[in-house]
Order: C-alpha cells, then sequence, then structure tokens
C-alpha cells in the first residue's frame, strides 16, 4: 500500500498549574478546620483509586501528613469498585503499580473487598459500603473530577462516584451499574451518594482538576454538606479544560496506547466520539471512520475494557490481555460491548492497512489520518497532508515538523519519526 506523509503537530491546551501541590492541598484542608473535623487519635480513611492521576502521590501524602498534624491516624483505603479482578490483593497491587504504598504515603494500606449494607435508596438501590472505611471514625474521599466516559450529566466522574463505585467496592459497582441501566448514572450516583453521605462518616473530599496535559489545575476541599453542589462546579470547570481531538472528521485514527490509568474505557469515549452504550445516546462527534489500537498500557495489568471502542488491534494487545480481569470489569460496569475483541492485525502494518481497506475511498492524498500516543495525550500529535488546512486555519494548531514518510520496521512495527527519517 501507500502510506501518507505526515506532520506533527501541536495544539495549545489548558495550562493552568498548581505550582505546590502539598501546598495546596494542606491549605484547604486548613480552609475547611480539619482540626475541627478530626479528633486526636481517630483513625482516618482516605481513599485511592485505580486511575492515572499525575499528583496522585503527592495529593496523598499531603492529605497523610495534615492528618497525623491534627493527631488522627490515617489508612490507605482502596476505592475502585471491581477494578484489580476485584480481589483485596489485586487492588493493593494496582496502587504499587502507581505508586501508592505505605513507604511513598506514610500510612499503610488497608484493603479487602468487605463492605456494609446501608439498605436501599428510595428507588429500591441497593447501597453498600466499605467496611474498611466504616470501621473508621472519618473517611477522606479523594478523586479527580473530570467528564464521565458513559454518560453526561451534572455530576459525572469525581467524588460521588468514588464513594458510590470506589467504595462501593465489586457488590456497589455492580449495583450501582445495573441500576442505571434503568435510572440512568446521574440519578443513581446521586441518590446512592446522598444516601452514603447520611450514614457514612464522611469529613471531607479533595477535587483535583487536571489542565489539559494532565497537571493539577485546581484543588478544592469539599465538606459534607456540600458535596454535590460543589461537585458539580468543578465540573463545569474541568470540562472547560479537558483536551479534545482538534478535527471533527477523520478516516482513520492510530491509538498507541489504551489503559485504565488513561481513563475508565481506555480510551476516552468523548474524544473517539464512540460512547458504545446501550442506554445512552450516540455521540455525534467526532466522527471516525476507523480506529486502530496498537497496545495495552503495563499499569492495566491486562484490564481490556474499552479495546471494543476500536475497529482493529494487534497482537500485541491480544498478547497482552488477562481476559478474567477484562471480563470483571466490562460486566461490572453493565458494558460488555467495550470487551469486545475487534479484528486482529499480525502487526501495526496489518491493522493499520485493514482500516484503510475499509474507510471508504480513501486515497494517500485524501485520507484524513490522525496518530496519538493516547486519548489523554492530546498536545502533540501526527497528520497527514489532508488535515493540515486546518491546522493552518486554526489558532491553537501548529505545524511542528517537516513531512516524513509513514513507515513500519522489517517486522511491520508502525515506527516512531525519529526512527523513520532514519531509515
Amino acid at each position: 500500500m501507500n502510506y501518507p506523509k505526515l506532520t506533527r503537530i501541536t495544539q495549545t491546551l489548558d495550562r493552568t498549574r498548581v505550582e505546590d501541590v502539598g501546598a495546596a492541598v494542606a491549605a484547604e484542608m486548613k480552609r475547611v478546620t480539619l482540626a475541627a473535623r478530626i479528633k486526636p487519635g481517630a483513625r482516618v480513611a482516605i481513599t485511592a483509586g485505580s486511575r492515572g492521576i499525575r499528583d496522585m502521590i503527592a495529593v496523598l501524602r499531603a492529605c497523610v501528613g495534615e492528618v497525623k498534624a491534627v493527631g488522627g491516624r490515617p489508612i490507605i483505603v482502596p476505592a475502585m469498585g471491581s477494578h484489580g479482578g476485584a480481589t483485596a490483593e489485586g487492588q493493593t497491587s494496582m496502587l504499587e503499580g502507581l505508586g501508592v504504598t505505605e513507604a511513598t504515603i506514610g500510612a499503610p494500606i488497608v484493603s479487602s473487598m468487605d463492605v456494609v449494607d446501608f439498605g436501599t435508596t428510595a428507588e429500591g438501590i441497593p447501597v453498600n459500603f466499605s467496611r474498611d472505611a466504616m470501621d473508621c471514625d472519618h473517611v477522606i474521599v479523594v478523586n479527580r473530577v473530570k467528564p464521565h466516559t458513559e454518560f453526561n450529566g451534572r455530576i459525572e466522574s469525581g467524588l460521588i462516584k468514588m464513594m458510590v463505585i470506589g467504595l462501593g467496592k465489586h457488590r456497589g459497582a455492580i449495583d450501582a451499574h445495573r441500576w442505571a441501566v434503568r435510572y440512568g448514572y446521574e440519578k443513581t450516583l446521586i441518590s446512592v451518594g446522598r444516601r452514603i453521605l447520611e450514614n457514612a462518616p464522611i469529613a471531607l473530599g479533595i477535587g483535583i482538576v487536571e489542565n489539559g496535559i494532565g497537571e493539577s489545575a485546581r484543588i478544592e476541599a469539599v465538606t459534607p454538606e456540600n458535596f454535590i453542589a460543589e461537585e458539580m462546579k468543578l465540573l463545569e470547570y474541568a470540562k472547560r479544560t479537558c483536551p479534545h481531538l482538534p478535527f471533527d472528521q477523520l478516516d482513520v485514527l492510530i491509538i498507541d496506547e489504551s489503559g485504565k490509568e488513561i481513563s475508565g474505557t481506555g480510551m476516552d469515549t468523548k474524544v473517539v466520539g464512540r460512547i458504545m452504550n446501550i442506554y445512552e445516546a450516540p455521540l455525534e462527534h467526532p466522527h471516525i471512520t476507523r480506529i486502530v489500537l496498537r497496545s495495552l498500557t503495563e499499569k492495566s495489568h491486562g484490564n481490556g475494557l474499552g479495546m471494543g471502542l476500536a475497529d482493529f488491534v494487534t497482537k500485541r494487545v491480544v498478547d497482552a490481555l488477562d481476559r478474567d480481569a477484562t471480563c470483571v470489569n466490562c460486566v461490572t460496569a453493565v458494558t460488555p460491548e467495550k470487551g469486545r475483541l475487534p479484528i486482529v492485525g499480525e502487526s501495526d502494518k496489518a491493522a493499520i492497512d485493514y482500516a484503510f481497506a475499509s474507510a471508504g475511498p480513501v486515497t494517500v492524498d485524501d485520507v484524513r489520518l490522525c496518530w496519538i500516543r493516547n486519548t489523554a495525550t492530546l498536545d502533540s500529535m501526527y497528520v497527514s497532508a489532508a488535515l493540515l488546512g486546518e491546522v493552518s486555519a486554526h489558532p491553537g494548531l501548529a505545524a511542528a515538523s517537516l513531512p516524513f514518510e509513514m513507515a513500519f520496521s522489517s517486522e511491520g512495527e508502525l515506527l516512531k519519526p525519529e526512527e523513520s527519517m532514519a531509515c
């Protein structure tokens, strides 16, 4: 096949940044009078999730330090629903993979899948909550606030979700996702979240909003009585700062990697324009004809949830799969569609050739192709010549290299630009 020449481009993204993350966390916890909320000697559970939040270690370390400073005894509780194969050991291992250990954070990790039963909401939705957290005197909920990959709402992915699904453990995650089929995610999360706030010793939340390149742009402490209202405000801010593809129409999108630390669905559905959810309306933008996925990240531990969003994957993806972990996460999240195995190419070249062959009447001159690292890294990407007109007309985009040949190794692996130009 003939392939288009590619050009590296850059995209200007929001770079608002918290300069000293630890100091910001400490200031926020003091602002909401942490000392008045936690008595000396109290045992305090601090949540840690499975997402790849860039400043999570600094945030957790600061939370631990502030709790100790007022006389509390902090522990870290994994809050990740069914991730890690829905086992206590698997969830501890996931935290270790993210660098969250007693040595790095300064507090022990206490992990189990046990829950306590808070009954049901008015709609009949079961409410479960981590026993490890409930055995503590106080709970501090820590999470990033961002758009969710499965729905649009006034709250999406954030503190409420961390309480309901994260601290709900496997049982709570199953119930929340199942009942969302009937009531939708927003209503389910808010209803269950309110019940948890009424019954669990939630002391406060720490909401993190990231900028366009994944740095902490805003850190805010939220008190229990204002959890829902304040999270709505943080989400509005997050939607203004999160990155997007700068093109509304593509023939082929090549994605280097998908992973749980990148997005809950491995690749962000709102970036690729495919939500694949039986009880949510399809996304209309952007429109991408064919998606090729090249690999899974190591930190996914073989969880391939999200690969079903692609049309073609490489054998490298299949070889990295942990089918059991993928199954548990997909079934728990009521999204088996995203665990479907696309057509497999033996190499990058084979998968990309399949994409070209099924993208319609495109030619080397007019194919609209974009190549990205992952859906969270969109400040730089490679594009075909057919997109350069839009690049020059867009004030936030700029060409950053001369055109280079799209080339493959003798094994059919897609070469990076510097490798391509060296051949």
